[in-house]
């Protein structure tokens, strides 16, 4: 798997403590090494459907996979945590 900084990539994984879930789009603002010499990492900037950023993660490079040509965008609602 190529992966490109800038590039928007989706999450293969939910991410929980984010609301985030499998599917999601972000993007790839930067590569991080593991500190124990284990999986690198990617940081993933997440925005809103206005481009509002909302998010900024990090998580192991095997969960995010390039967007292709034959994929459409979806829009659903961010659950708010009160």
């Amino acid at each position: 798997m190529n992966l490109e900084l800038y590039q928007q990539v989706y999450l293969n994984q939910d991410l929980p403590e984010y609301q985030l879930k499998k599917g999601d789009i972000a993007t790839l603002i930067d590569f991080v090494p593991h500190p124990h010499n284990q999986e690198e990492g990617c940081i993933l900037e997440v925005f809103n459907a206005l481009g509002e950023s909302i998010h900024v993660v990090a998580i192991p490079k095997s969960w995010v996979v390039p967007l292709q040509s034959n994929q459409i965008f979806s829009v659903r609602t961010l659950a708010l945590v009160s």
